[in-house]
């Protein structure tokens, strides 16, 4: 059996070709027979885009592939025209448990009708440490009960709806201070800690039947001396598969992150196989990670390896219902009524503020920059321009800070820069509106009252602008 079967290329879209630069990486893979890809469409694929491509390479492999995409958010996440999720801490925050069945259902039917075979989501991280640049609101909450029962009802709203979810980042991102995609973070919590916090809503996903968990290019050394991160680690993997009694797939974190070749002798890939993995997500080289597993081959113990790692993805095949659905032709309404349910009880200081006869807005992005571009931030002027509410110069002053867990941006809050261009709003602001983690607010400089808009995704954009064009 060919270990390419264990390998997820990533196909990105852009902007200016769409999915067409991914022709050589497409033909490569396929004649390579890699068992899938993860594919990104941020930044503004069509619904139908994502489709046909998933269409496409289907009809071009010769055997069945398993295509993925990151849906924390729902599959708008990927592709536009579909409905956009507010990130899990928000949903938490509403204390409705038909909500999180909602965004499960939601994401694997949608995911389904793109032809997408694995949500890799829900985050099943605790939002744990302040400082951690990554996880904040892709996190359920910081409460192992709560975001277990969470997590639990996701995987299984999301199954039901035929797609195969897959919980991350086991064992837990949620002690973090540093970034995984920039280096290799270090967590000093012993096993008995982590199963008194950390794994339990890993725990109550499986025992939900998740199909697939995501491992964390994270090192546990109390846990694990040998410091490789949980990736790499026999230890560490042997205890979800035996102890946890996992059956599913395990799938490595992206491994062109710098946290899952730190400190590596075997190649990563082959270390991350040998040490339990069954899939290799977004290597970043397809010729030489493959010559790396196939030299490994010629050794009896990883082929049996790789006989195990085959079966569990051929085993999981069998959950995939052979129905893709339709694509919708709207997003589900109840996503802008979530949107505006948030905003309602967002102030997190001060009480909504006159806005007289009109407003002007200041733009903090601390998003910008990083590996990739981020989402659009101009979307509530834009919006209320397009309603005829258009700015005024001596309207007032309305601040729109983003600030969001953005991969290698390396931080959790604002920067210095940031935070100078605040302190220049902040003696004239009637209103700070944050788009990321509420606790974010206490940096927020001055005494204007603060509304949490949690993400900069279009849906929390369009919210507040409807939100300030009731009060305009």
């Amino acid at each position: 059996m060919s270990p390419a079967r264990l390998i997820f290329p990533a196909l990105r879209w852009r902007p200016e070709t769409g999915f067409r630069h991914e022709d050589a990486a497409i033909l490569a893979g396929l004649e390579a027979g890699v068992g899938g890809f993860i594919i990104f469409g941020v930044g503004g694929a069509r619904a139908d885009e994502v489709a046909a491509l998933s269409a496409d390479l289907r009809r071009a492999a010769r055997h069945p592939l398993q295509l993925g995409a990151d849906l924390e958010r729902g599959a708008a996440q990927q592709a536009r025209r579909l409905t956009q999720i507010p990130p899990p801490g928000a949903l938490a925050s509403l204390e409705d448990p038909a909500v999180i069945t909602w965004a499960g259902r939601t994401t694997g039917r949608e995911a389904r009708a793109l032809g997408l075979d694995w949500a890799f989501a829900p985050c099943a991280d605790l939002d744990l440490e302040p400082e951690n640049p990554i996880v904040q609101t892709r996190s359920f909450g910081s409460d192992p009960a709560a975001v277990g029962t969470q997590v639990a009802a996701w995987v299984r709203a999301c199954q039901e709806a035929g797609a195969l979810a897959c919980v991350k980042h086991y064992p837990g991102h949620g002690h973090t201070r540093v970034d995984s995609h920039q280096t290799l973070p270090l967590v000093l919590s012993s096993r008995a800690e982590l199963e008194a916090a950390d794994l339990r809503p890993f725990a109550s996903a499986i025992e939900a039947g998740v199909a697939g968990v995501m491992t964390a290019h994270v090192a546990f050394p109390t846990w694990d001396p040998s410091d490789a991160p949980a990736t790499r680690s026999r230890v560490i993997l042997e205890y979800l598969k035996g102890t946890l009694g996992f059956r599913g797939v395990v799938l490595t974190d992206a491994l062109i992150m710098e946290g899952a070749v730190a400190g590596s002798g075997d190649p990563a890939a082959v270390a991350a196989v040998r040490a339990g993995c069954d899939v290799l997500l977004y290597p970043g080289d397809l010729p030489t990670t493959l010559e790396a597993l196939e030299a490994a081959a010629t050794e009896a113990g990883f082929r049996a390896r790789l006989t195990d790692a085959i079966a569990r993805l051929d085993a999981t095949r069998q959950r995939i219902p052979a129905a893709l659905g339709a694509l919708p032709d709207a997003a589900d309404p109840l996503a802008a009524d979530l949107a505006d349910r948030l905003l309602a009880r967002g102030f997190l200081r001060g009480t909504a503020p006159s806005l007289g006869s009109g407003v002007r807005f200041a733009i903090v992005d601390d998003d910008l920059g990083g590996w990739y571009p981020p989402g659009p931030n101009d979307v509530v002027p834009r919006m209320l321009a397009a309603r005829q509410l258009h700015e005024r110069v001596d309207g007032a002053l309305v601040v729109l800070a983003f600030a969001e867990p953005r991969a290698a941006k390396g931080r959790a809050g604002f920067s210095a820069a940031s935070l100078e261009q605040l302190a220049r709003f902040a003696e004239q602001a009637v209103l700070l509106v944050l788009f990321g983690h509420p606790r974010l607010a206490q940096q927020l400089p001055g005494t204007a009252p603060v509304l949490c808009a949690w993400h900069r995704q279009p849906l929390m954009q369009e919210a507040v602008a409807r939100w300030l064009a009731a009060r305009g």
